[in-house]
């Protein structure tokens, strides 16, 4: 596995790609949608000053983490040779979204005992972002 494992890839649709993922997370954990449902999962007092420490950083990581996951779906999408648009974006970033991200989540989840919301919520937003994201380098 050499460099020509990344010499065809489309940068500018990965980095695109990882931002319309991480902004589908913004939405996600967000009022209009499930943050207050998360935080009750999640245990967080949102009042506590220190629960907000270091947020810069974490979502900095987040950003980086979910470039390196578009990164795998363009290798993915190249090496597959996925052509089809917006349904082989849609087929991919379903099946990897549910087949690797949701079941890890899970599996990490039941050893946590973390809430089923918990599960929901979290795995479904890595299904909807590696779908986003597959969608557009698919498309790109």
């Amino acid at each position: 596995m050499g460099s020509a494992l990344f010499s065809n890839l489309n940068w500018l649709a990965i980095a695109v790609a990882a931002i319309a993922y991480f902004m589908i997370g913004g939405l996600w954990y967000s009022k209009m949608l499930f943050a207050k449902m998360w935080i009750s999962g999640t245990g967080i007092n949102m009042n506590d000053p220190n629960a907000k420490k270091g947020a810069g950083g974490i979502m900095f990581f987040t950003f980086l983490l979910e470039f390196i996951i578009c990164i795998g779906l363009a290798i993915l999408i190249n090496r597959l040779e996925l052509i089809g648009g917006v349904m082989s974006g849609l087929k991919l970033g379903l099946f990897t979204g549910f087949f690797f991200s949701a079941m890890v989540i899970s599996i990490s989840y039941l050893y946590q005992m973390k809430p089923k919301t918990l599960h929901f919520i979290d795995a479904s937003y890595h299904i909807v972002g590696q779908v986003a994201a597959s969608i557009i380098l698919c498309s790109w």
